[in-house]
């Protein structure tokens, strides 16, 4: 596949998902490379939506680490146990933060985030590999529509794994 996202104009959210998804599936297919992957996959979301930051957080070392990400600098480690990224891991859930300001040990990595979704990645064994965490700088930016098409782009990348 070209290295050129084919983005509709519609602003139905879970329209556009169903054209992403595929133009992701066709950009990790034959790749093996995790970084590749993770660094496309962060470009297509921040590119196709216009989200003030996109990235991943994969478990090393006994807490997440930042991976491949677009958008500005970010907290580099963050313990399993803090913020929403940590919540997601320990809860092995997706969570949806209308306001991150009334979220209890929200981690401000930037004061311009107002709303986050926040996705595990799952290792076939089921364990959490990484962490998607999504950020908008508007308040409640995030519903069920990019819960589930952001799951259906990760369940690409989990067969990866």
């Amino acid at each position: 596949m070209a290295e050129e996202l084919i983005i509709p104009a519609d602003t139905d959210r879970a329209n556009v998902y169903k054209v992403l998804t595929p133009q992701i599936h066709a950009l990790i297919e034959h790749e093996s490379d995790l970084t590749a992957n993770l660094s496309n996959i962060a470009a297509a979301l921040k590119q196709a939506f216009g989200f003030f930051w996109v990235g991943f957080y994969i478990v090393k070392e006994g807490q997440l680490v930042l991976g491949p990400f677009q958008g500005p600098i970010a907290c580099t480690r963050i313990p399993f146990h803090k913020g929403v990224c940590g919540a997601s891991y320990s809860r092995k859930e997706t969570i949806i933060v209308p306001d991150v300001e009334q979220f209890p040990g929200h981690i401000a990595c930037s004061s311009d985030s107002k709303s986050e979704i926040v996705l595990p990645v799952f290792h076939r064994n089921g364990t959490v590999a990484m962490i998607l965490d999504v950020d908008s700088d508007k308040l409640d930016d995030f519903s069920e529509a990019d819960a589930a098409g952001l799951g259906a782009i990760l369940k690409l990348l989990e067969r990866k794994l």
